[in-house]
């Protein structure tokens, strides 16, 4: 990766080869942290203000990225608000689908051949061969949370740049990069199927809040945390505002 100071270098030329791997590397960033402040980027690649800025706006530019406004937390300042930028289904393609047109047409002969229920079977079947090797690793923990966080490092090994981190009365299970997004897009079995593997590994009930197939952000899974002995959980799971999605 370039280093900042080389990375400021003005002009209209094209991106050499070390810019294009720097630009590669925000972009990897905006998968796997977004939706994030160009000052987030710029303090975790190592890289000056200016340079991230620059190729933000390139990303912008190519249509790859956009911008949201940081919703507020507390009392409101002065001036604009924190832009957040996010990578858009076009800037996601850099990182490659698992699946393509052939993938959709084979399920499409399979809806018309066997029914909505033998898409639905494949489904069920795809994601338990995937999550099947990670069943022992997930399940140890004892507790919700703990399970989430396990279910999110093995989503992370298959390809799905998962996270979890504790929002309100749960765990929030987020999955920022989707490889079969384009085929859930439409056969949302396939999102379904995975629902249902994860409350079954993971003991409870969940719900999803949002999925990249339908445009959202990122794949956004609510896990109630259980409650302590004797007392009525709440199950209502947050709303989740443009921040707490990624």
């Amino acid at each position: 990766m370039k280093n900042a100071g080389s990375d400021q270098t003005q002009g209209a030329a094209p991106p050499q080869p070390a810019d294009g791997r720097t630009r590669q590397a925000v972009a990897r960033l905006l998968l796997e942290r977004g939706p994030v402040t160009a000052a987030d980027v710029a303090d975790e690649l190592g890289l000056s203000h200016a340079a991230v800025r620059r190729h933000l706006d390139a990303l912008l530019a190519d249509g790859e990225a956009a911008t949201r406004d940081a919703p507020l937390r507390g009392r409101r300042g002065r001036g604009r608000p924190a832009k957040l930028f996010l990578l858009t289904e076009s800037g996601r393609a850099r990182f490659g689908h698992a699946y393509d047109d052939l993938a959709v047409a084979a399920l499409r002969f399979l809806a018309e051949s066997g029914g909505e229920q033998a898409v639905r079977a494949f489904a069920e079947r795809r994601v338990e061969v995937m999550i099947e090797r990670h069943r022992d690793t997930v399940t140890e923990p004892k507790q919700p949370a703990e399970r989430a966080k396990a279910l999110a490092a093995a989503l992370t090994r298959e390809g799905y740049a998962s996270s979890s981190r504790h929002v309100g009365a749960g765990e929030q299970l987020c999955q920022h990069h989707c490889p079969v997004a384009h085929v859930a897009a439409e056969f949302p079995q396939l999102c379904e199927a995975e629902t249902t593997a994860f409350a079954a590994m993971l003991g409870v009930h969940v719900q999803r809040l949002a999925t990249i197939a339908r445009g959202d952000a990122a794949c956004t899974t609510h896990v109630p945390l259980l409650p302590p002995q004797g007392k009525t959980p709440n199950t209502t799971p947050p709303t989740p505002d443009g921040g707490e999605l990624a």
